[in-house]
């Protein structure tokens, strides 16, 4: 008798579990789902129909924007008749996971002589701005991937451009094609790439269903948690959803309960810097570069690498920092432990979206401060300031050798009481956990700020009352506009609970075992009366040992503590004729004295033992408790990606299956 069949293999591993949920799972997954819909994450009949409308407008204009230079440019009756342009959604849209209010990215597909400077950015960026559906219109040149972003019937939209090496477009072309990469520049290789990656994502999960309701949830929970937002260094929405893929393939039967929970327990537990990966990388002959570390010295320092699996393959997560990448591992154990409680029936899914206490996480922070004349004007500076925040944090992790750690917080704060236009941005501040330092050591982050108030100074649309702010605040000294109703939030026992300090040499008994001095400033004395924190509690019934552990819990491990000198900032004059380099900047942050605790996944794990010698790699999944190793070593940085024989690894081993 003939053996049945092997299942079939999504990805590059076999599947860690075949198994189908048993009725506790599928009871776990009705909750789910009725969580999702009651927390107003899908879009009702009648917005889907508006958006399905204002794509047809955009179809529309965007032929007759072809034709009309088409025909401009002494082309035959036949071209002007032939000519034509067509419309590609891709990012949430596409993969069926937008909800209310969600902007559309979409790709608009031209003849090869139909550029993208001039006739894009320029004619059709005019037509847009005549017409009275559309506001505000806001292109962006200079980015990594050029885009046109703008409101059409109050619907955010997201328009990149490419230019094929075809004199008509045809109705019926397949952008998954290869020939459509056939002579076309880099940045039109990156526009078409969004759709493409949308396309092969769909094409390589198991169950398109399961996928599109783990990957809301996660979404969900990413932005709940602070950590959803590609240009401040964490994850954006093809991180995400190329991450639930892969779960997806290594569960291939599992409903979207187990899959929520699969996805902690695995990247919990991956040994970054091993990629993640959907298929193979395609190594086609088109000229293009892929990512591949042997090759690509700057593809070796990536912090996070998840490869997009449409050719050329690219690290769709290079803005990835240590830092951040910290933050997102302290997240991913929380999200475990609350799964864990949610299977043991002591959590409810609510437990597992509560918001993270940002402010109520760090002793220190900088505050980024943004104005500008006008709404316009701000719209256009702060979308400049935003991409080039991340540099300011890898240059505090680069000028103080790591040992001064940043959380840049991808939420963006407004003082309406300012008489410009006005917004704020926040990083917390913290030692290195594990970090010994001496009494009275002080990092003096004035040259980082200054090399990033320069990068700042290099927009080229600068007007006068674009101005920025970086200055050096404490916990109390947080601006209540932060806030609900304008009060400031308790500091939680719990929370503060799980710090240690030490001030003035004084240290006193915590309950957790720890010893440390009475922080005066965990909650203020004076003022109105504060609103009771928001805090991850799941039961009454459990401890706070049953949540996370304490760097979990605090999101942060251990905080800086200094010693504030008389005068910390410097006040620079804007100077007449365009010099935006106002600016208040801390000069120095005293560390605090005494060890921290040390909450591990902070630095890159090394390669493996165990291979299979194959581009696909072996299935190599440790404990997170043995995940460690130094961030700083040239030549962990050169050989982490590959096993013994040179190839790729996956971070994932079959010792996960439950």
């Amino acid at each position: 008798m003939s053996s049945p069949p092997p299942p079939k293999q999504y990805g590059v591993t076999k599947p860690i579990s075949m198994a189908g949920p048993t009725e506790a799972d599928m009871q776990r997954n009705r909750e789910l789902e009725k969580f999702l819909v009651e927390a107003g994450l899908y879009e009702s009949k009648e917005e889907d129909a508006k958006r399905e409308q204002v794509l047809g407008r955009m179809r529309q204009i965007a032929k007759d924007w072809v034709k009309e230079l088409t025909r401009l440019r002494g082309y035959s009756d036949q071209m002007v008749e032939d000519a034509n342009a067509l419309i590609f959604t891709f990012g949430s849209y596409r993969l069926g996971v937008h909800g209310p209010g969600a902007d559309i990215d979409a790709l608009c597909v031209g003849p090869s002589y139909v550029s993208r400077e001039e006739d894009f950015f320029f004619i059709l960026h005019n037509i847009l701005a005549e017409m009275e559906e559309v506001t505000e219109l806001q292109p962006v040149l200079d980015a990594h991937v050029p885009v046109m972003k703008f409101k059409f019937d109050g619907l955010s939209i997201d328009l990149l451009y490419a230019s094929i090496s075809r004199l008509v477009v045809p109705e019926d072309l397949d952008i998954s094609d290869m020939s459509v990469l056939n002579d076309v520049d880099e940045p039109t290789v990156r526009s078409l790439n969004g759709c493409r990656v949308a396309d092969q994502i769909l094409k390589l999960v198991p169950n398109v269903e399961h996928f599109c309701t783990t990957l809301r949830c996660l979404k969900f929970w990413a932005k709940r948690r602070g950590v959803y937002s590609n240009v401040t260094g964490f994850l954006g929405g093809v991180n995400w959803a190329l991450l639930v893929a892969r779960v997806c393939q290594l569960y291939p039967n599992a409903v979207p309960s187990m899959l929520v929970s699969r996805f902690f327990r695995v990247y919990t537990m991956w040994r970054w810097p091993n990629p993640v990966m959907l298929c193979a990388i395609d190594e086609a002959e088109l000229g293009f570069s892929v990512w591949d570390p042997r090759k690509n010295r700057r593809d070796k320092t990536h912090h996070m690498p998840i490869i997009t699996p449409a050719y050329p393959c690219m690290n769709s997560s290079y803005n990835v920092s240590t830092s951040t990448l910290r933050v997102m591992m302290d997240q991913f154990q929380y999200g475990n432990t609350i799964c864990e409680e949610v299977e043991l029936n002591k959590a409810q899914w609510s437990a597992l979206f509560e918001p993270y206490l940002f402010f109520e996480s760090y002793r220190n922070y900088l505050q980024v401060d943004i104005v500008a004349a006008n709404a316009d004007d701000l719209l256009a500076w702060k979308g400049w300031v935003e991409s080039r925040l991340r540099q300011l944090t890898l240059m505090i992790e680069r000028d103080t050798y790591g040992k001064l750690q940043c959380h840049p917080y991808p939420h963006e704060y407004v003082d309406t009481s300012k008489p410009c236009a006005h917004c704020a941005f926040f990083m917390g501040l913290q030692r290195k956990p594990g970090e010994v330092v001496q009494e009275g050591q002080q990092f003096d982050i004035r040259g980082s700020v200054e090399e990033f108030k320069l990068s700042i100074n290099m927009y080229m649309f600068w007007k006068p009352g674009m101005e920025i702010c970086v200055s050096h605040i404490r916990r109390k000294q947080i601006p209540p506009y932060v806030f609900p109703e304008g009060y400031k939030r308790t500091r939680h026992p719990r929370l503060a609970s799980q710090q240690r300090s030490s001030e003035n040499g004084n240290e006193y008994q915590t309950g957790s075992g720890l010893k440390r001095k009475k922080d005066p400033e965990s909650v203020d004395q004076d003022g109105p009366e504060k609103r009771q924190s928001i805090s991850p509690q799941k039961q009454d019934s459990l401890s706070p040992d049953h949540l996370a552990p304490s760097s979990v819990r605090s999101g942060t491990g251990s905080n800086v503590e200094p010693v504030i000198p008389d005068k910390r900032v410097l006040n620079q004059e804007i100077a007449e004729g365009g010099d935006v380099s106002n600016s208040s900047v801390i000069t120095s942050v005293t560390s605090e004295v005494g060890s921290c605790e040390d909450v591990g996944n902070e630095s890159v794990a090394g390669s493996s033992e165990g291979n299979n010698g194959s581009v696909e790699g072996s299935n190599n999944l440790v404990s997170s408790q043995s995940d460690s190793c130094d961030a700083d070593s040239q030549s962990l940085l050169e050989n982490r990606h590959l096993d013994g024989n040179g190839a790729f690894q996956d971070g994932v081993h079959e010792e996960l299956e439950v």
